[in-house]
């Protein structure tokens, strides 16, 4: 199992022109530890938590204040949604990470339009939100608005892995204004989805992407890409990827060189490498619970054999099992104990056979089960032959009182003074 190595920064300007910073972003290097700020050294090499990593960028409209609100109350939803999801149960397939991440956009325009209700002062604001979730070795991005995302590696140079929600791209898709030329079209400012716009719902869009080394991920406002052509990024990209520091400080400083009339904002994430990552079995709990039924079979042995419930991993058993065999304090209780000891020898087996991947928990859980009806069975059988057997010595007796004439309790009592009595 691969796990990426990587680097990340972020910034924003306010630019040239405004006073006031519409735009938004924020990005947490580790979701598992919710480091919701900025790596204080953004040339460490960090490896991928097991719930990945964000960032995020939102780009205000509406003037005054208010753009600057929408663009806050976006960011801050997608933070507080990862805080309050299960991001394991959310991550297991890619439709409920699509879904998780489509219904983050959705409820921030809900709460943007409940915020200028509530303020009516704040009335026509309004943001973009585009925000990428790397979890394992893929890239799912969803967007709202004209904000961009693009990747940029050696081999492929810079590919858009957006596209924006914009009047002049709808003209682009519909064969009414050649690619070439939408960069100077005098309404590339018009875009056609956002948050908080009250005539429509929010209607984000998502893609997903696997990350190779090397691969430098890029979102931004429309304050880099509506001043900056592609070709511009590219050769910036080109000329500062060793170092994702002073590539965003370029690409800031490259937008105010441009005219610098609108905020700019942008995060870089950069994939160094890949690890091997030890492997780990995430067992379930019926598997986990069967273990612990074993090892209480005997309370010495359980001193000797408890593991933590919540620390357990795939060779928890085999090391305990190796204790009980080389302590000389319990070598007598392991004698005596051999079937619990083997149950639980057969739980490291079944726990080695999920971490390779050759049978499912269920699979396993079901073996156990088995084995266990084979063994309560042996037990019943043994029960009704011990049974069969009293009832045969009885009949025994009586056909042989009857054959002999013989009073048989007569001759039971006799034989039980005989034995047990006084001489």
């Amino acid at each position: 199992m691969s796990r990426i190595t990587f680097r990340m920064t972020a910034g924003t300007n306010v630019g040239c022109v405004r006073t006031n910073n519409e735009d938004n972003f924020i990005i947490n290097e580790n979701l598992s530890q919710s480091d919701w700020f900025l790596p204080q050294d953004t040339s460490k090499v960090i490896t991928l938590g097991q719930d990945g990593c964000v960032l995020v960028v939102a780009d205000g409209m509406g003037g005054l204040n208010a753009g600057e609100v929408a663009s806050a109350i976006a960011v801050e939803t997608v933070k507080q949604s990862f805080l309050d999801a299960d991001l394991r149960k959310v991550s297991k397939t890619p439709k409920a990470i699509e879904k998780f991440m489509r219904d983050i956009v959705k409820k921030s325009d809900q709460t943007i339009k409940k915020h200028v209700k509530a303020h009516p002062e704040t009335q026509g604001m309004g943001t973009t939100l585009i925000f990428v979730w790397i979890h394992g070795t893929t890239a799912h991005l969803v967007w709202c608005g004209d904000s961009r995302a693009y990747i940029y590696n050696k081999e492929n140079g810079l590919v858009r892995f957006s596209k924006d929600h914009s009047y002049v791209q709808q003209l682009v898709d519909e064969g009414k204004l050649d690619e070439e030329l939408a960069f100077d079209h005098p309404e590339s400012n018009i875009i056609t989805r956002c948050l908080g716009d009250f005539q429509d719902r929010a209607k984000p869009d998502y893609k997903s992407v696997e990350l190779g080394i090397g691969d430098i991920l890029l979102i931004c406002s429309d304050g880099l890409c509506g001043l900056c052509r592609d070709e511009e990024i590219l050769h910036i990209m080109q000329q500062s990827s060793s170092d994702i520091e002073l590539c965003k400080q370029t690409l800031i400083q490259s937008a105010l060189d441009a005219g610098g009339y609108d905020n700019v904002t942008l995060a870089l994430f950069e994939t160094v490498g890949m690890e091997e990552a030890e492997a780990k079995v995430d067992k379930e709990f019926s598997l986990k619970r069967f273990v612990r039924h074993q090892n209480r079979e005997t309370k010495e042995i359980n001193d000797v054999m408890l593991f933590d419930d919540e620390e357990t991993h795939a060779d928890g058993v085999a090391s305990h099992v190796d204790e009980v065999q080389q302590s000389e304090a319990v070598e007598t209780l392991c004698a005596e104990n051999k079937d619990a000891i083997d149950e639980v020898t057969l739980a490291e087996d079944a726990v080695d056979d999920v971490s390779e991947g050759q049978t499912s928990t269920e699979e396993v859980v079901e073996e156990i089960n088995f084995a266990d009806e084979i063994k309560d069975g042996k037990k019943r059988k043994t029960i009704i032959l011990i049974l069969a057997l009293i009832l045969l010595v009885a009949i025994a007796l009586v056909a042989m009182g009857y054959i002999f004439q013989v009073d048989v309790m007569s001759f039971v009592e006799a034989t039980v003074k005989m034995s047990f009595g006084k001489k």
